[in-house]
């Protein structure tokens, strides 16, 4: 999950890039121009009052933890009740490192089951990496595998269709003939239009139909599920912001139907059996053309837009090209919900859950049967949000529910010293946003309205899930390494972190386990890094082994067990000594904030989506970029590759893929 904030500066004054540089640190400024508290120091203001009257916990090598006792009520309420002593992960243990190939805890097995290139509908052309085609890539498994939603088939959880977000591409690594420009960017800039096509069809998302037999998972070859999802998909927009004059263009004079969906990352599936698709990074798609930025609506600025760094799909395509159509990125930045068993269904977007760079879309039903969303905009200095919708799901008749998610609140989130907290709603009844037109405006701007009310900035809210069982809710905050280049500079023993370079997860706890209350409370579970590094400021639980702390927290997953799974984004041989992977993580009395490793990527490689079967006896992840470099200082590419996980074939380049994960002999996963 990558970010690219704008940057109100010229070429000459960026910094110089590593040649592997991901898009999201190609940019040190964030497009965040409010003066909102950081969430940083609210933190450090929290945990030093809270310190001083409770006392810290030390880890390995003497790091204050800052974490305090929790009773173990959440055990109780869920499937599985191990003692307070003992983890509630049971497995044994993945060494942490990085090599060329992945690791899973042993007893287990790790399949892939997809891969960039497979076929996806019937008919497509066999993957050809020699000889890449838009028309055949739009048939084919997309690159870089995201989320992931299993739904059963008939309630089975040996049967059922899979949902795969696509966020964007890595070309330098799947195409040949590339490798004699110097970076990533100056390879996304330079490519030729057949290129360029074949890319954005790698985009979007996919539907596959699987099922395991003999105890190993496959795609079921011509099923009538089957479905790709591109950036050319016919959608239709929705909710308070469809039709609105900021939605218009030549194409779409309605501001009603939009082609495409693009930069999935994180994603969610709804309790009425759909799947909710969220994009993230749309900027890095749109550019001016050449016009100076003065000249591209303030709007689009908020936004990051327009962009000089990524993908120059508005060489060929004039509604990427905010000079010709300044309104089409008002059309991308939405969660899209889709119907993953009607592949003639049109997707829609949902704008009543606002306009940001959507991570995931973590949701709950309210004690009262409304549905709640929680979001966060992955970005540095951006903010967490959730959605309350107006009405109740209907329980008797699923099919009603399809439009609940155009009618509800949007909230932004306040974070504040004392451990508590406030949900500010974004409507235009608060006289502090009557200057926006209307309620579609404020939607469409849901960054701007929200730096009005106040939220608190935070250090890259990534993916946000809930334990129904608990009601608490994770938050994955995966880094902020700019706060001290913005006068946010803290460095003190609770909170030595100027440079946020290792990520945190907040806990939060709606009051009265009212997921529609406007106020909640929030501790810190875990500061992540290597404990045995004072300067780091990690706060793992003092069991917590050597290989059971991460880094970079990014997906998350709370199984039917209420066990809390985290994947990982930044986790390096030269900046923690490890591959990105899956943790358990503990949330529950003398062992929580324990970390214990139970996959590992190959080399350069995210880890994203988990999930599981309802049976907890598979779970799914998905392996993402892999053959990046390790090093920032080497641009690894199709010739040269850190990788050639999963095929290990010459000529054959590394290839994103979904991995099914099942115990040896059969059973539920990590008991």
């Amino acid at each position: 999950m990558m970010t690219i904030p704008f940057k109100h500066k010229s070429q000459q004054q960026r910094q110089t890039d590593f040649p592997s540089s991901p898009l999201d640190d190609e940019e040190d400024i964030p497009s965040n121009p409010s003066h909102n508290s950081t969430l940083n120091a609210v933190i450090e203001q929290r945990l030093s009052r809270r310190d001083m009257m409770q006392g810290l916990i030390a880890v390995t090598g003497g790091v204050a933890t800052g974490l305090s006792a929790v009773s173990v009520t959440g055990c109780d309420q869920v499937q599985v009740s191990p003692s307070a002593d003992f983890p509630s992960f049971r497995f044994p243990e993945v060494v942490a490192g990085v090599d060329e190939t992945h690791h899973v805890a042993d007893g287990y097995r790790a399949d892939v089951l997809i891969r960039w290139g497979d076929r996806v509908l019937e008919g497509a052309p066999p993957f050809d990496p020699e000889n890449p085609t838009a028309d055949g890539q739009a048939q084919q498994f997309g690159y870089n595998n995201d989320f992931l939603g299993y739904f059963p088939i008939d309630g089975r959880s040996d049967h059922g269709v899979l949902v795969v977000n696509h966020e964007y591409t890595n070309d330098e690594l799947m195409y040949p003939g590339l490798g004699s420009r110097k970076t990533r960017k100056q390879v996304i800039r330079g490519l030729p239009e057949p290129l360029v096509r074949a890319s954005m069809q790698a985009h979007g998302g996919s539907v596959v139909e699987i099922k395991r037999s003999g105890g190993l998972w496959s795609v079921v070859e011509g099923s009538r599920f089957a479905r790709r999802i591109t950036p050319e998909t016919e959608m239709r927009l929705s909710g308070p912001a469809a039709g609105h004059e900021l939605m218009q263009t030549n194409a779409d004079p309605t501001g009603r139907n939009v082609l495409g969906m693009v930069n999935n990352c994180a994603g969610g599936v709804t309790p009425w059996g759909t799947w909710l698709t969220c994009e993230e990074n749309f900027n890095f798609y749109f550019e001016s053309g050449g016009k100076n930025v003065a000249d591209v609506p303030t709007t689009l600025h908020r936004y990051g837009i327009p962009t000089s760094k990524a993908y120059p799909w508005g060489k060929f395509e004039t509604r990427f090209d905010v000079s010709h159509e300044p309104n089409e990125a008002h059309r991308f930045g939405w969660v899209v919900e889709i119907d993953p068993f009607e592949p003639s269904s049109k997707p829609v977007k949902r704008t009543a859950l606002g306009r940001f760079k959507h991570e995931g879309a973590g949701g709950v039903v309210n004690r009262d049967n409304r549905y709640v969303i929680y979001q966060g905009d992955d970005e540095r200095f951006e903010y967490v949000y959730k959605f309350v919708s107006r009405d109740p799901i209907d329980l008797k008749d699923l099919k009603n529910n399809r439009d609940l998610l155009d009618h509800g609140t949007l909230y932004v989130a306040r974070f504040n010293d004392d451990g508590s907290g406030q949900w500010l709603a974004l409507v235009r009844s608060d006289p502090r946003l009557n200057h926006f037109q209307d309620q579609g405006e404020i939607l469409i701007n849901a960054r701007s309205a929200s730096d009005v009310l106040g939220a608190t900035k935070m250090d890259r809210p990534e993916d946000i899930d809930v334990n129904p069982e608990t009601n608490r809710v994770y938050v994955m905050l995966t880094k902020n390494k700019e706060r001290s280049k913005h006068g946010d500079k803290i460095t003190n023993a609770s909170n030595p972190r100027s440079k946020n370079a290792f990520g945190h997860i907040i806990e939060m706890t709606p009051d009265d386990d009212n997921h529609a209350a406007e106020t909640f409370s929030w501790e810190m579970l875990v500061r992540c890094g290597d404990p045995e590094k004072p300067d780091v400021g990690a706060t793992f639980n003092p069991l917590t082994s050597k290989h059971g702390w991460f880094a970079n927290p990014d997906n998350c997953v709370v199984d039917k067990f209420g066990r809390l799974w985290i994947a990982t984004d930044g986790n390096t041989k030269r900046k923690t000594g490890r591959s990105d992977g899956l943790w358990g993580l503990e949330t529950e009395g003398s062992v929580r904030g324990m970390g214990r490793l139970f996959f590992r990527c190959p080399v350069g490689a995210e880890l994203c989506g988990p999930c599981f079967t309802p049976d907890l006896e598979t779970a799914f992840v998905a392996v993402q970029h892999p053959g990046e470099s390790d090093d920032p200082r080497v641009l690894a590419t199709f010739e040269a590759p850190a990788t050639r996980w999963p095929d290990f074939a010459d000529g054959v380049p590394p290839r994103p893929s979904v991995v099914a994960i099942t115990r040896k002999g059969g059973g539920k996963i990590g008991t």
